[in-house]
């Protein structure tokens, strides 16, 4: 009885190992691919694009005052 306890759970072992294997090798090609880097390389310049008038109107003055000019 504990033999095929004991070989069931060698096989779900195995089934699992194999899948979680698979799993990481599919999720390593998928990231170090080209589509991938070009996918969040569009997406990071939408995001900034986005953002960066915001950043400058607030950070642009309307206007600018003269310098003194420094006293001898």
């Amino acid at each position: 009885m504990f033999n095929k306890i004991a070989n069931v759970l060698s096989i779900v072992s195995f089934i699992m190992v194999a899948s979680m294997s698979g799993t990481a090798y599919y999720a390593y090609k998928f990231v170090t691919s080209e589509q991938f880097k070009t996918r969040v390389m569009n997406e990071v310049l939408d995001n900034v694009s986005t953002l960066m008038p915001k950043v400058l109107d607030n950070a642009i003055p309307e206007t600018t005052q003269p310098f003194p000019l420094p006293k001898k």
